[in-house]
């Protein structure tokens, strides 16, 4: 059996040939980009067979998500038993042509595997799709759930602020109450003290008062008095004046 290094010792006409027949078959039936198996039979057309099963089950909490994607078998026919016939008829041995069946197979799984490794199925795609929108309407959810949450939490807490702010109310007047009947009390004290201080200041007044009229009395009387003795004195000195000089007038006589 043939393989890729034996394939490169055939003559050039042969190489060409096998190119050309594998062009032709490979335009002929279009595998598709997935990875592949092949199956040869020497009474029926070899078929490359590509059978792709995948169970997916996801969970998640709190809420729960559970589904399965089975995507269809999809079978991929490619008539290699055909390409062999033409190989013979090229010239090529039975084993020279299988070996190179064999090859070229081997090669084209290879490298539909690699172009397949970063791709995703129509299922996979749906299935991520499904994931996303379970995924958006749980944060919906939740993101709901939160804002009610909060609302809640926010309402409670402007009851409780509402509650203290009235108590602080409730507090400052029973403060300005106590404080309003303190001032008023020494007020009313002030008024007092300041009742008695004027009577006493009223009493003084009066006892001065007594006391200038009493001296103004006893200047009085010391006045009369003064006036009383100077008028006798001036009496006598005018007497003995006038006596004085009527005798002096006699004797002058």
């Amino acid at each position: 059996m043939a393989s890729l290094s034996s394939i490169r010792n055939f003559p050039i006409s042969q190489r060409r040939i096998i190119n050309s027949l594998l062009t032709t078959s490979l335009i002929s039936n279009r595998t598709s980009v997935l990875p592949l198996s092949f199956h040869s039979s020497a009474s029926a057309p070899i078929s490359i067979q590509h059978q792709h099963h995948r169970s997916y089950h996801a969970r998640r909490s709190p809420s729960t998500r559970s589904f399965t994607s089975t995507p269809k078998h999809s079978d991929f026919h490619f008539d290699t038993h055909h390409f062999v016939q033409r190989l013979e008829r090229e010239g090529l041995k039975r084993e020279q042509a299988e070996g190179i069946m064999t090859a070229m197979a081997e090669v084209i799984d290879e490298a539909i595997r690699n172009m397949t490794s970063n791709m995703v199925t129509k299922a996979e795609q749906e299935k991520h799709q499904y994931t996303q929108q379970v995924d958006f309407a749980q944060s919906k959810s939740e993101l709901q759930l939160m804002a009610k949450n909060d609302l809640a939490m926010i309402k409670a807490e402007n009851e409780r602020l509402v509650t203290e702010v009235e108590r602080l109310k409730q507090r400052l007047r029973e403060e300005i109450t106590r404080t309003q009947a303190g001032v008023r009390l020494d007020l009313n004290l002030e008024k007092g003290r300041m009742r008695e201080e004027s009577s006493k200041q009223e009493l003084k007044i009066k006892e001065v008062d007594t006391r200038i009229e009493q001296e103004i009395a006893n200047l009085k009387t010391n006045i009369q008095a003064s006036k009383a003795t100077t008028l006798q004195y001036l009496v006598g000195f005018v007497t003995g004046c006038s006596a004085l000089l009527m005798a002096y007038l006699r004797f002058r006589v």
